[in-house]
């Protein structure tokens, strides 16, 4: 079946060569160029079939190379595809690990206020079991009563003062706990809200000795995504602590905010640390690389911060760093986020 496209050709052959036979051609010479052209004619013939089947086997090695092709590609987007599954997997762990250790440096920090309540709490209520014994047994002075009342009143100011510090810590932690474990966006002002996330991180901070200083403007309003804004500056105020200060050195983390121009807030983070190497500055931001990989660094640090602030906060983030002179990471995003694709 494969050569039936010759039929035709092959019986026009036979015919001519019936014709060669039984044909008078007046001359020996109009037989013999009738005969070449008739064995001409065989020859394209045979060539015409040795093309068609060496088509035919192009064909079929083309047809399984494109068949491997598919399967090679179905192979490396099934491997891209659990590449990015496993990225993603150690992400979302990497901002769990991040909220386990503020969830244990806010219990660390609201046991002290707690302690002193409970034993201002305690000894007050010592000192009124005492009074209303003395009184029932009518051996009350006026100089008991004045003591007690100078002990209940520092009792009830160290009650107070550490009830609101608890408080205060229990809403900070409340408040980027809930915008670190979900994406709702909402109008926030800047400077609290800094604020709210290095009280959080204040535990971390105080250990390690670093001071902090945090300049904003007053009153600038952000309408977008404060949980990845608490998620960026937590990792870069960890990574400043891994990286920039060498143990037992102590130093500065500075974060300045401002309005730079009427759409985009722009937010420095600088430290004076040990500075990034040129040959690194290019690298940071890529996932898994990290220059303390046996002490603890996953190298995902920045790369959160890169994905959160290109692809969240729709913004963009450059580093200017010099070795031994510390590292400034420079962050522009728009001060109300743009609407996000509704999905169909």
């Amino acid at each position: 079946m494969t050569f039936t496209l010759f039929d035709n050709e092959e019986r026009m052959a036979g015919r001519a060569e019936a014709a060669l036979r039984d044909l008078d051609f007046g001359s020996d010479e109009a037989r013999a160029a009738y005969s070449e052209l008739l064995d001409a004619y065989r020859k394209s013939l045979r060539e015409q079939r040795r093309m068609m089947r060496l088509g035919d086997r192009l064909q079929e090695q083309l047809s399984t190379v494109n068949q491997e092709l598919v399967r090679r590609r179905a192979e490396a987007e099934r491997a891209l595809q659990q590449l990015r599954d496993a990225q993603d997997s150690l992400i979302q762990a990497e901002k769990l690990a991040s909220l386990g250790g503020l969830v244990a440096g806010i219990a660390h920090e609201i046991n002290t206020p707690i302690g002193i309540t409970v034993t201002a709490a305690s000894i007050l209520a010592d000192q009124v079991a005492g009074l209303r014994r003395q009184f029932q047994a009518g051996t009350l002075a006026r100089s008991d009563f004045e003591e007690f009342m100078t002990t209940a009143d520092e009792a009830s100011r160290l009650v107070l003062s550490n009830a609101n510090r608890a408080v205060m810590l229990i809403q900070s932690f409340k408040q980027v706990a809930v915008d670190q474990t979900t994406a709702d966006r909402r109008v926030f002002e800047l400077k609290p809200y800094l604020s709210e996330v290095l009280t959080s991180l204040s535990p971390r901070l105080r250990r390690a000795g670093h001071r902090v200083v945090v300049e904003c403007d007053e009153g600038l309003e952000v309408d977008g995504y404060p949980g990845a804004l608490f998620q960026v500056l937590t990792n870069l105020v960890m990574n400043a602590l891994q990286h920039a200060f060498e143990a037992g050195k102590t130093g500065t983390i500075r974060i300045r905010a401002r309005l730079f121009d009427a759409d985009t807030v722009e937010l420095r983070f600088t430290d004076d640390g040990n500075g990034i190497a040129a040959a690194d500055q290019g690298r940071i931001f890529d996932p898994f690389f990290t220059t303390k990989r046996g002490a603890g660094g996953s190298g995902l640090g920045l790369h959160i911060v890169f994905n959160l602030i290109v692809g969240t906060l729709n913004g963009s983030i450059a580093v200017q760093s010099q070795p031994g002179e510390g590292t400034t990471f420079i962050i522009g995003f728009p001060r109300v986020a743009p609407a996000r694709p509704v999905a169909v």
